[in-house]
């Protein structure tokens, strides 16, 4: 529940754009590759868009965190 409290849309920048456009990757990559060769049960296509997704999920939520500030 204190993660949630720290992110902050007023942090959105580039990293959160880049975040979001490869999490679009990974999901457009299966749908695109769904229809193209008509497998939904692929370990191989599962194995390189899990990694967009998670990656992008992950950088979306790093990228919106408040930054503590530590003063000296």
């Amino acid at each position: 529940m204190d993660m949630i409290k720290k992110i902050n849309i007023k942090n959105f920048n580039f990293y959160t754009i880049l975040s979001i456009l490869v999490l679009l990757a990974g999901i457009f990559l299966y749908i695109d590759w769904a229809i193209k060769y008509g497998v939904l049960y692929d370990l191989g296509i599962y194995s390189l868009v899990i990694v967009f997704i998670i990656s992008g999920i992950i950088g979306f939520i790093l990228s919106l965190m408040k930054k503590e500030e530590i003063e000296d």
